[in-house]
């Protein structure tokens, strides 16, 4: 059955079955939600990844090859749901009656292809400062440097709702199906399919704003409500460590300005990304 018709493009039962076990696979939290929820989610998620495959053919390409990062992100990926190679991932795939390997590189070329586009477009309006970075490596040279294990949701507000009853929502949603199954269902974020997990980030890399948010927090604390851009972002502690290192200078500033670089672009890519969702009729 056609459940959702963008353009020339229709979405089937079929097909959000099919994502909803992909989702699965990316995040096992998942399996706590209502099938409803889950296939909602899936359906959310083809809509937008059909919206971005259309952009990327019209402004960059007429056809996908595979990109030149596909293998390391394949390898990327296998190491993060904790398989060790790909014929475990693809036995996965064939046992989770989901899509076949060729299907996900397709999928997995279109984010990458999307990243590329969104690159090409606003690289020359990121902006960063490599001095007030320098300033950070400095302060913590040789100290025992503060690192956060975090989970992220990032969301705009709807139009007709107002702040305090969207968070009250969020809030209600975590504390009924957990932070990471709230991220998958809220959260804007490309990590959203994560669970909204962010991994292990030092503390220097982090702004001065979530900093001080998180500063008196303890692990599994949320922070307050920030503000980025036009969206609002809420984080979760999951674990702090502690490590004394002799930084190396120029390593860790090219990391800091990548890490900037590619939380700009990341506003970038939803700001376009929203933009470009307006041109598309999306019947369901």
């Amino acid at each position: 059955k056609i459940k959702v018709k963008i353009n020339d493009r229709i979405i089937t039962n079929i097909d959000i079955q099919k994502e909803a076990q992909y989702l699965k696979i990316l995040n096992s939290n998942l399996n706590q939600l209502s099938e409803d929820r889950v296939l909602e989610l899936a359906k959310i998620s083809l809509i937008n990844e059909i919206i971005k495959e259309k952009e990327v053919l019209k402004f960059s390409r007429k056809e996908f090859e595979d990109n030149p990062f596909l293998n390391e992100y394949l390898k990327n990926l296998y190491s993060k749901l904790n398989y060790k190679n790909q014929t475990e991932f693809k036995d996965l795939l064939k046992e989770k009656k989901t899509y076949n390997f060729d299907e996900i590189k397709y999928k997995i070329n279109i984010e990458l292809y999307w990243n590329e586009l969104i690159y090409n477009k606003f690289d020359k309006l990121v902006k960063v400062d490599e001095k007030l970075l320098l300033k950070k490596i400095k302060n913590a040279q040789n100290k025992e440097q503060k690192e956060y294990n975090l989970l992220e949701i990032v969301f705009k507000k709807e139009k007709n709702l107002q702040l305090k009853e969207q968070l009250r929502q969020i809030n209600s949603s975590i504390q009924d199906v957990g932070f990471e199954n709230t991220a998958n269902i809220y959260s804007i974020s490309e990590s959203s399919k994560f669970g909204g997990n962010l991994g292990w980030i030092k503390e220097n890399s982090l702004s001065k704003e979530i900093i001080e948010n998180l500063g008196a927090l303890k692990e599994g604390d949320l922070s307050n409500i920030i503000k980025i851009g036009n969206n609002f972002l809420l984080l979760k502690i999951n674990k702090i460590r502690f490590n004394k290192i002799k930084v190396n200078t120029e390593e860790q500033l090219k990391k800091l300005v990548n890490s900037e670089r590619n939380k700009q672009l990341n506003q970038f890519s939803r700001i376009f990304f929203n933009k470009s969702k307006i041109n598309y009729s999306i019947d369901e």
